[in-house]
C-alpha cells in the first residue's frame, strides 16, 4: 500500500514575504481555518519574534480548534555565538507552544563561509544542537534544508553531512529545498537516489521532504518528479504566492498527486473545495485571482472555439484533462468572434431561451456578435450584455426604461477640488422623469442619476451593487480620440454579472455598459418573481 504523504503549507509565512500580499492576523486565523477544512496536514504559521503579527497569530490560533490541521512554528537554527537553550530564535519557537517547529539551517557551503561567516563544522554542530533542545519539547520536528541542491551541486559530501546532523539531532522529516529556484525537473531524480542511497548505506530510514520555489518555472514539476522519487512530505503555498517568482504551488500540485499520481493524502477527499479555497486566499490577500491558474482559475476549462465546444458538448474528455467539478471549478462556454453555432445554442438553453440548431436567428445572432466584436465589444467578461443581446435579437427583451437625454458636467474649482454632476431624462411607461446627482467621477455620477431616476418605479434596484469598473483603451495608435471599452461588473445577494459598452466617449461606454447591467437586473428580479423564487 502507497504510503500517506504529508501535505504542509507555508503560505501564512513564505507566502507572506511575496510582493504585495499582506495578511492581518485575522486574515491569518481565517486562512487557517479555510485550510484545515480543506484537509491540509501541517500550517506554517510564522516565525514567532520576528514580529509582533506573528507572535499574536501564535497566541489567537490557540482560541480555536482545528479539526485536522497542526500549526506549525518556523525559525533557524540557532546564533552560534549562544547555546540552545539560551538562544532567543529557540525560545521564542517554544513559546509559541506548537505542536510542529520547523527550522532551517544551512546546506551550501558559500553559505556558512559568506552569510553565516562561520565554519564548515561549526555549522553542523548549530543544526545538530539546536534540534536536539527542539526534540523533547515538540510532538513534530521538520528540517528544512535550505539551499540543499544548489548545495549539493557544489560539495555533495558537506551538503549531505548537513542531513545528517540533522538526522542525529532528532528531525522526524528532512525537507529539501531549492531555495533560489534554479533546479529542473531532470535533476531531482538523481540527487534524490544519492541522498537515499547515502542514509541506506547507514542503515537509516529518513523520511524525504520537498519545498521547492518557482524562479524557473519548475517548483510544481519538481515537487511532483520528488514524490515519485520517494519524498513523502511536501511543502507550498496557495496559489504559489511568494518570494520573487513565488513558491511550489499546491492547488495544482494536489491535484496532480491524487488525479494523476493516485497518491494519497488527507485533503485528497476534499479537492473539491480546492478552487474555493484558492480564491479565498487571494480575496483576503487582496489579489485578483489569475484566471489562467492551472485545476483552479476561471479560464481553467473555459471554452472558446466553436469546434471545440461542440465536442466538449459531445465528450468533455475531448479537451479537458480532468472533471473540472472533482477541483470545484466549473467548465465555461465563452463568446467570442470565434464562436460557432455550437456556442450560441449553448448559451441559448444556458440561458433558457428556445433555440433550434435549424433557427435562422442563430445565424442572425452570430452575425450580429462578430460584427459588434469587430467594433471591439468583447463579452467573454460580459455574459448578461450576451443575453440581453440575444433576447433583443428575438424580440424578446422588455423595454424597462427609455432614455431621452443625459449630460454630464465636470467642474474644477480655484481651490483645485473637482466635481461631478449627471442629469439625466427617462420615460419610464409613457412617464417622463427628469432627475440630477452628483458623483466621485462622472461615471459615478451618471450611475447615481440612473439610479435615482429608477428607484421610485424599481426599488429592488436599491440592493444592487456596481462592484467593479474597468477600462480598456482599443486601438492605441488614435490617442485620446480611440474606441474604449467599458466593463462593469454588478451583483446582488443572489448573483454577480458583467456587462460591456464601446464608444470613442467614455461616459457613452459606461452608459451602455450601466444600461446593460440594471436592465439585466430588473429582468432576472421578474423571472424569479414568475418563478415563484
Amino acid at each position: 500500500m502507497t504510503e500517506q504523504l504529508v501535505i504542509y503549507d507555508t503560505t501564512l509565512r513564505d507566502g507572506t514575504q511575496a510582493e504585495n500580499f499582506n495578511l492581518s492576523v485575522d486574515d491569518k486565523v481565517r486562512i487557517t481555518l479555510k485550510l484545515d477544512e480543506l484537509g491540509i496536514d501541517f500550517i506554517e504559521g510564522g516565525w514567532p519574534g520576528a514580529n509582533p503579527a506573528s507572535t499574536e497569530y501564535f497566541l489567537e490560533i490557540k482560541n480555536y480548534s482545528l479539526k485536522h490541521a497542526t500549526v506549525s512554528a518556523f525559525g533557524s537554527t540557532r546564533n552560534f555565538k549562544n547555546q540552545a537553550d539560551q538562544d532567543q530564535n529557540l525560545q521564542a519557537l517554544v513559546a509559541a507552544k506548537t505542536r510542529a517547529i520547523t527550522i532551517f539551517g544551512k546546506a551550501w557551503d558559500i553559505h556558512v563561509r559568506d552569510a553565516l561567516a562561520i565554519g564548515l563544522d561549526d555549522n553542523l554542530l548549530i543544526i545538530e544542537d539546536s534540534l536536539a533542545f527542539l526534540r523533547p519539547q515538540v510532538a513534530h520536528l521538520f528540517y528544512d534544508a535550505e539551499h540543499f541542491f544548489d548545495g549539493f551541486k557544489a560539495n555533495k559530501e558537506y551538503a549531505l553531512a548537513t542531513l545528517g546532523r540533522a538526522v542525529a539531532g532528532g528531525a522526524d522529516c528532512l525537507v529539501l529545498c531549492d531555495t533560489n529556484g534554479g533546479t529542473l525537473p531532470a535533476e531531482i531524480p538523481a540527487i534524490m537516489a544519492e541522498v537515499r542511497k547515502h542514509f541506506t548505506g547507514q542503515g537509516k530510514t529518513v523520511a524525504l521532504g520537498i519545498h521547492a520555489h518557482n524562479d524557473s518555472e519548475t517548483a510544481v514539476a519538481n515537487s511532483l518528479m520528488a514524490v515519485t522519487m520517494g519524498a513523502s512530505h511536501v511543502q507550498g503555498t496557495i496559489n504559489g504566492i511568494g518570494e520573487r517568482c513565488g513558491n511550489a504551488n499546491l492547488t495544482s500540485i494536489m491535484p496532480g498527486l491524487a488525479l494523476k499520481m493516485g497518491r494519497d493524502f488527507h485533503a485528497a477527499a476534499n479537492l473539491a473545495m480546492l478552487t474555493e479555497a484558492s480564491r479565498f486566499v487571494s480575496e483576503l490577500g487582496n489579489l485578483t485571482h489569475n484566471k489562467y491558474q492551472p485545476y483552479v482559475g476561471g479560464s481553467a476549462f473555459a471554452h472558446k472555439g466553436g469546434i471545440h465546444v461542440s465536442a466538449v458538448k459531445r465528450n468533455p474528455l475531448t479537451y479537458e484533462h480532468i472533471e473540472p467539478e472533482k477541483v470545484g471549478n466549473i467548465r465555461r462556454i465563452l463568446i467570442s468572434d470565434q464562436a460557432g453555432k455550437s456556442n450560441i445554442l449553448h448559451k441559448a438553453a444556458k440561458y433558457g431561451i428556445d433555440l433550434g440548431s435549424k433557427d435562422p436567428m442563430v445565424n442572425a445572432i452570430l452575425k450580429e456578435l462578430k460584427a459588434l466584436e469587430n467594433q471591439g465589444f468583447q463579452f467573454e467578461g460580459a455574459e448578461a450584455s450576451f443575453e440581453l443581446l440575444m433576447r433583443r435579437a428575438l424580440g424578446t427583451q422588455k423595454h424597462y426604461f427609455e432614455l431621452k437625454g443625459f449630460r454630464v458636467i465636470s467642474q474644477k474649482d480655484p481651490d483645485g477640488q473637482v466635481h461631478e454632476e449627471a442629469t439625466i431624462r427617462l420615460e419610464v411607461g409613457g412617464e417622463p422623469v427628469h432627475t440630477a446627482a452628483l458623483g466621485n467621477g462622472p461615471v459615478n455620477a451618471l450611475d447615481n442619476a440612473l439610479r435615482k431616476a429608477l428607484k421610485g418605479f424599481y426599488p429592488q434596484l436599491a440592493e444592487m451593487e456596481l462592484l467593479d469598473y474597468k477600462v480598456r483603451v482599443l486601438a492605441t495608435e488614435h490617442g485620446t480620440g480611440a474606441r474604449v471599452r467599458v466593463l462593469v461588473e454588478s451583483g446582488d445577494a443572489e448573483s454577480r454579472w458583467g456587462t460591456v459598452g464601446v464608444s470613442h466617449d467614455i461616459i457613452e461606454a459606461s452608459w451602455q455598459a450601466l444600461v446593460d447591467s440594471i436592465t439585466y437586473k430588473l429582468m432576472k428580479d421578474e423571472q424569479r418573481h414568475a418563478h415563484g423564487y
